[in-house]
């Protein structure tokens, strides 16, 4: 678990206050920087992003209307899809041709809009699942316990942790299939924090969600920031982008449209544009009311 870190986090919004809102600016310290990305299905162009970058240490929301491309970037970025051409980085590191779960190794771990729990398998064991590099896991090993079991302890002891910290700990013998939506929703976000990551992907956290958790998930977000975590996220709900988000990115048919501070891009006319039709003259905040 990364050590609480609100100081630092404090900065990397203060450096996104000065930077020019606009497509592709670059950014002072991007975690992920991404280029010349074009993702096409058949004669429709989904994704068609010149530029690209995510400040470390940040929140960062990724916005649009439906089918402007937000999820295709996201399972480009994440190794759960391949562009025809563009590269990306992650800490400088290339990963346009890396799978899934190489860059989840790397630090880098994304949950779906709809939840990919097992839901056979118990809220524990889901967790236990999502730690890396067990050693029981090798078919020479799992004979062995009294290699791996120390390593398997340390491994529910977090899981616990985390469990305990997403108010799950009462549900870890149930059944995942047993959770709500809700639940589900905080058992993958706990899930994806096995690993220790740099970047949290998140896409469409609160569909699904009732309120009475909103909130509990809005608290857990802000705390990926503060302890030194990089969030992007996918979302359509403007009042949660309004209130968590340090950086906004605007996508309108594959391509990155606006940019900026979550109030200001709000009312970019790019964005009016992209939401509400050429030439509307009704504000997007005035539409979320």
């Amino acid at each position: 678990m990364h050590a609480p870190n609100s100081t630092y986090a404090a900065e990397a919004r203060k450096a996104l206050v000065s930077l020019d809102p606009r497509p592709g600016v670059d950014k002072p310290d991007p975690i992920i920087v991404a280029e010349g990305i074009k993702r096409s299905f058949g004669g429709l162009t989904a994704v068609d992003v010149a530029k690209m970058q995510v400040q470390r240490h940040s929140i960062t929301a990724l916005i649009g209307p439906n089918g402007a491309g937000k999820t295709t970037l996201f399972n480009l970025l994440s190794g759960f899809d391949r562009a025809q051409t563009g590269s990306w980085t992650f800490n400088g590191n290339e990963i346009s041709k890396t799978p899934p779960h190489k860059i989840a190794r790397q630090g880098m771990v994304r949950t779906f809009q709809l939840t990919k729990s097992l839901y056979r398998l118990t809220v524990m064991d889901n967790m236990r699942l999502a730690a890396t590099a067990q050693r029981g896991e090798s078919i020479f090993l799992s004979p062995l316990r009294f290699i791996w079991g120390s390593q398997e302890k340390e491994i529910t002891e977090r899981a616990e942790m985390l469990l305990e910290r997403f108010k799950l700990i009462d549900k870890k013998d149930d059944f995942a299939a047993a959770l709500s939506g809700g639940q589900r929703k905080l058992l993958e976000m706990a899930r994806a924090l096995m690993v220790n990551p740099e970047v949290v992907m998140l896409d469409e956290p609160m569909a699904g969600v009732n309120p009475a958790l909103k909130q509990s998930l809005l608290g857990h977000i802000r705390s990926l920031r503060d302890e030194g975590m990089t969030v992007l996220f996918v979302e359509h709900d403007m009042d949660m982008v309004r209130d968590i988000s340090d950086w906004v990115v605007v996508m309108a048919q594959g391509q990155i449209v606006a940019e900026g501070e979550p109030h200001e891009v709000m009312r970019d006319q790019a964005v009016i544009d992209a939401y509400l039709g050429a030439h509307h003259d009704m504000s997007l905040e005035a539409e979320d009311r």
